[in-house]
């Protein structure tokens, strides 16, 4: 004995042949090239789905998730400014102690006749410094 659906499905199947094989009569508009608009194609034809609905805990979660990745971001991005002012500090440190060595390993003359210093050329002028040797 065959069951139910399999008869179903042939006779579903005969139906459709069925409906292939007959004639189709003249277009409304006589235009016999065209093909017939399938409904798919028609804005009528167009089945929207309605959109997924999330639960409640659902979003709470994923709001969470989301707080905690930002959270995150946010402490990877104090890091780096830490590192990078830091590594700036600590040039500039550097900078100040190679200055002050300089200074310490320098040779000072103090000119105290002002005179030398009106009849000196324009090239040793660039070379004096002024300075306070009472720190020194």
């Amino acid at each position: 004995m065959t069951e139910p659906s399999e008869s179903m499905d042939t006779a579903s199947a005969e139906q459709q042949l069925e409906s292939d094989n007959v004639p189709r009569g003249k277009w409304k508009s006589g235009r016999w090239w065209k093909e017939p608009t399938k409904r798919d194609s028609r804005m009528t034809g167009i089945v929207k789905s309605k959109a997924l609905k999330s639960s409640w805990e659902k979003k709470q979660k994923e709001k969470a998730l989301k707080e905690q990745f930002k959270a995150q971001k946010q402490v990877i991005k104090d890091r780096l400014a830490a590192e990078k002012q830091a590594i700036v500090q600590a040039r500039k440190e550097k900078e100040e102690r190679k200055k002050a060595n300089e200074r310490k390993a320098e040779i000072v003359q103090v000119i105290r006749n002002t005179t030398k210093l009106k009849k000196a050329k324009k090239k040793d002028l660039r070379k004096i410094e002024k300075r306070d040797t009472n720190n020194m």
